[in-house]
């Protein structure tokens, strides 16, 4: 990875990186890229980071804004045999602090001043502070020899959503990220590999794992284009977008679900696309119905993958047109597929005893996959705890259909005694349009309490009266709009801290002894 944009730039690539604003380790670079260019700025910042003291075997920590530029910056401390560890600036301060004590960073690259003792030396973007160093300071530093590592030793670490508290900081390898889910991803596959004339659109949270992953493989692959969108605005998208139409696109589920008004529009920007991908949460099926209507594609195709990052994708299932038309009570998007043939393995298994249990029976998830993470930072105690055998613990409740395919019901912390959250999630927003988003949260001694986001914070009480008419016992609906929803640097909603505002505590059915 220390050397990705050479090798692309030596087989010819004539990729372009096309950005919604400048990067943030190089705003007089513009926002068109070549591989080249990009080479060139992973060789530069390696000889920043060297120049400041950082070497083999340290650990870097990135803490900034949203942008595609963490995976440059992850390039470039590999290149001098460093270990990257990118931490999303979505952080609060209490989680940041958290992480940066376990990492003891040697570097940290940031744009903002950070608690005392977070790390030996910091480096600064854009104007330092009393203690930083400035990157521009030390650009021009020649850059040392690139350091091979072997393939089981740490090449990154990318932290979880932290959905449930303080992200978990995993630590993954050449072998676990690149040879078992990137190269077989950079593979141009029919249908679904990406090929040379495509524009392929990205809005991530690019502090996370997927996108090292993402970017590894889709350079590799040497598209025609490539966009990026830091900010999931509409506005921003609709720009973006519409200067370079994509043919395949991968978003947070957060960023479809606001885009649905855009897809609608006569501004439409997805004509072209042909297939899209979905990972890191849930989707519903309004948010895919609308963007499949949205291509005028004869078959556009949604990959919708589960996996999590220790263990990379696990199932993918295609979801069509066809597939989405019929509204009906069974969720149509909790059915995730299977593992690719010869992949991860899934077992379901009794939440106490752990033996495991018949098709048909729902219980706790677990997979087996030769891409599992090697450990947590500072935690590896709790990493142990979660790996059984070959197998890992997901944490997550389904189902195992006959036929080997996966229904999800909910994450353990989240459960309802009887019910699935997700599926009550898909049938209300499939009946209320103007539901741009709907959580239902469980606490004990409670009826599940629905959370709505619209547009205005509003419901018409008649409509939500027919709407959950045939459902199980509800509590009132809260409704609120999308600005007062807290959410991880991912766009997954943080559950337990939406419960505790709500409620004033957050005591729920789940254990969450495996979040």
């Amino acid at each position: 990875m220390g050397t990705l944009f050479d090798q692309c730039a030596d087989r010819g690539s004539h990729t372009v990186l096309h950005l919604d604003r400048p990067l943030d380790i190089a705003p007089e670079a513009g926002t068109a890229l070549t591989v080249t260019r990009l080479a060139e700025l992973t060789a530069e910042l390696a000889g920043c980071l060297a120049a400041l003291g950082a070497g083999p075997g340290d650990r870097v920590a990135v803490v900034k804004r949203n942008h595609w530029d963490y995976d440059l910056i992850a390039c470039a401390a590999i290149r001098i045999g460093a270990l990257p560890a990118l931490i999303s600036g979505h952080l609060p301060e209490g989680a940041l602090e958290s992480l940066l004590k376990r990492l003891e960073p040697a570097v940290v690259l940031t744009d903002r001043p950070l608690p005392a003792g977070s790390a030996r030396r910091v480096l600064a973007l854009g104007e330092p502070w009393p203690g930083a160093t400035a990157l521009d300071d030390l650009r021009g530093t020649p850059s040392p020899p690139v350091r091979r590592r072997g393939a089981d030793e740490p090449l990154v670490v990318n932290h979880t959503s932290g959905t449930t508290g303080a992200p978990k900081l995993v630590v993954h390898t050449t072998r676990t990220i690149i040879d078992t889910l990137a190269r077989p991803e950079s593979i141009r596959w029919p249908v679904v590999g990406t090929r040379r004339d495509d524009t392929v659109a990205n809005a991530s949270s690019y502090a996370h794992g997927r996108t090292f992953c993402w970017t590894a493989a889709v350079f590799s692959a040497a598209p025609r284009k490539i966009a990026i969108l830091s900010e999931h605005d509409p506005a921003i998208a609709a720009r973006v977008l519409s200067e370079h139409p994509p043919t395949t696109v991968e978003a947070l589920p957060s960023a479809y679900v606001r885009w649905q008004r855009l897809a609608a529009s006569r501004d439409n920007p997805f004509r072209a696309v042909r297939l899209y991908v979905s990972t890191y949460d849930a989707m519903h099926p309004p948010a895919v119905r609308t963007l499949l209507a949205a291509s005028q594609r004869d078959r556009p195709l949604w990959m919708q993958g589960w996996g999590q990052t220790e263990t990379g994708p696990i199932t993918f299932r295609f979801l069509t047109r066809r597939a989405l038309a019929a509204r009906s009570r069974h969720p149509t998007t909790r059915h995730l597929g299977r593992p690719l043939p010869g992949g991860p393995r899934l077992r379901v298994v009794d939440p106490v005893t752990f033996r495991p249990l018949p098709r048909g029976t729902p219980g706790l998830v677990l997979t087996r996959t030769a891409a599992r993470c090697t450990g947590y930072v500072g935690e590896q105690d709790r990493w142990r705890a979660k790996a059984i055998g070959p197998w890992w613990n997901t944490g997550d409740l389904g189902v195992l259909t006959r036929t080997g395919a996966l229904l999800l019901l909910d994450r353990e912390v989240d459960t309802i005694p009887g019910l699935s959250c997700l599926e009550l999630e898909d049938v209300i927003e499939d009946r209320l349009p103007e539901v741009v988003e709907c959580v239902v949260l469980g606490a004990t001694g409670r009826l599940p309490l629905p959370v709505l986001v619209t547009e205005d914070g509003r419901i018409d009480r008649d409509r939500w009266c027919l709407a959950v008419a045939d459902l199980p016992a509800l509590a009132e609906p809260h409704t609120v709009t999308w600005p007062e929803v807290p959410r991880t640097g991912t766009g997954k909603v943080r559950r337990l801290e939406l419960l505790t505002r709500l409620l004033g505590r957050a005591e729920t059915h789940g254990s969450g002894r495996w979040t």
